[in-house]
């Protein structure tokens, strides 16, 4: 637990503030008391991705200032949808869907959150809006509510021009009310979230100060881009998932290892644990030292999701493939990355297998880049290889009717390489 400073020093120093609710009494609760304060989850996946890591990551540094998480797993509110940065409704999910998803997505907070002794909390919505009386409700809580002002709210003038259900509506309504009884039940006096939901916190703090006449307090993060104006964890795949088997601890560690140059120092105090002071005196980097500081992204970002092994397995992989990278101790000291040699082991770099008999016959290679998914179509493949980005075991590929056989293997398999960023082998058997 670290308790030298105010958390929300640590928060502003590493990216973690975008918009506050009186920021001054907030700074002196969170100075002088352990404060239990909530994010929500969406459970509408069996997975959080990298998209979920910065309200997570703010939890988890939260927690190390000595102050108490609950995440909120919506699992009343999913079954309405959130139309916050939505342009069409949510599809719905059965009771049994949403529960069996906020299991998998407790394991994963798990990796972030110490949940031992209550320390942190899971808690699903469910419990007291699955009881509620629809007429007690509106009298209770709906008559606090203006229409005229929730329709002044970016969220609702947006979804106006393209169709606002009833449902999602009331969607407000029951994120507040989750705040009330966070506040009922577990003295929860602080909502956490990305700044989309900025409406919806301050109508929470709104309503307690309504009813129980206290203060609540609302803290926003920033809605991140990459450097390039990427969402962020975006990938050509799809959603970088923190489920190992939807996105392989691999190709998990791919993406931070080759994040822009640009947004590697940003990253590192986002997405690590590493200690502030350590990433702010790197200075401006330069050459060889942008490449330090992304393996050493990719290794404390891989490790927190999936484990020591698991980032070491990927970590000796994009050395097979890519070559080795030596670690100054000097360079973040706090980092856990191995400084030692790694034993090189290929086993988990993407790849796949081919019979020599079909091989004999030749295949043409912009066919097998679209076969094993390399490429979305041949047309990309036949760009690639005429932009001089295709390598077949370290020779650059140039005519894009080149044909693979048997005399293209090397040790018995096929490289193949993408660009800087892509490896990927083929086994001949």
């Amino acid at each position: 637990m670290v308790k030298s400073r105010n958390v929300i020093d640590e928060l502003k120093r590493r990216g973690f503030v975008q918009q506050e609710t009186d920021p001054e009494k907030l700074y002196e609760l969170l100075g002088n008391e352990s404060v239990t304060f909530y994010v929500g989850i969406d459970p509408t996946a069996d997975s959080l991705h990298a998209g979920h890591l910065l309200p997570v990551m703010g939890m988890a540094i939260m927690q190390r200032y000595g102050h108490r998480p609950i995440a909120i797993v919506g699992g009343g509110t999913a079954m309405v949808g959130d139309p916050s940065g939505k342009t069409e409704m949510r599809k719905m999910l059965t009771r049994e869907q949403i529960v069996e998803n906020s299991r998998k997505i407790k394991l994963q907070l798990a990796r972030y959150l110490d949940f031992s002794a209550d320390k942190a909390l899971l808690v699903d919505n469910y419990e007291w809006l699955g009881k509620l009386n629809y007429i007690d409700f509106l009298r209770d809580i709906g008559r606090h509510f203006s229409v005229n002002k929730m329709l002044t709210y970016e969220t609702y003038k947006r979804r106006m021009e393209t169709g606002l259900s009833f449902l999602e509506f009331n969607y407000q309504l029951l994120q507040a009310y989750d705040f009330y009884m966070l506040y009922k039940n577990y003295n929860c006096r602080l909502q956490m979230g990305g700044d989309d939901q900025w409406a919806n916190i301050l109508a929470g703090a709104d309503l307690i100060r309504r009813i129980e006449g206290a203060d609540a307090y609302g803290h926003t993060f920033p809605l991140l881009t990459t450097a390039t104006g990427a969402k962020m964890g975006k990938t050509e795949a799809g959603a970088l998932w923190l489920d190992p088997e939807k996105t392989s601890p691999y190709d998990y560690y791919q993406y931070w290892v080759n994040v822009d140059d640009r947004d590697v120092k940003r990253f590192l105090l986002l997405y690590t644990l590493l200690p502030a002071e350590e990433i702010e005196e790197l200075g401006d980097l330069h050459d060889r030292e942008y490449n330090i500081a992304k393996t050493i992204l990719a290794w404390e970002a891989t490790q927190l999701t999936h484990g020591r092994q698991a980032a070491q397995e990927a970590m000796s992989a994009a050395m097979a493939a890519f070559g080795k990278r030596e670690i100054p101790e000097s360079f973040i000291p706090s980092s856990t990355v191995p400084r030692a040699a790694l034993q090189i082991d290929d086993t988990n770099v993407p790849g796949g297998e081919i019979s020599s008999s079909e091989l004999a016959g030749g295949i043409q290679l912009v066919e097998l880049m679209q076969r094993f998914d390399l490429v979305k179509s041949r047309s990309e493949a036949r760009r690639l290889i005429h932009q001089g980005g295709v390598n077949i075991n370290n020779e650059r590929i140039q005519d894009s009717e080149q044909m693979i056989d048997g005399r293209s293997t090397n040790q018995g398999r096929i490289e193949i390489r993408l660009g800087k960023k892509k490896y990927f082998y083929i086994n001949v058997h």
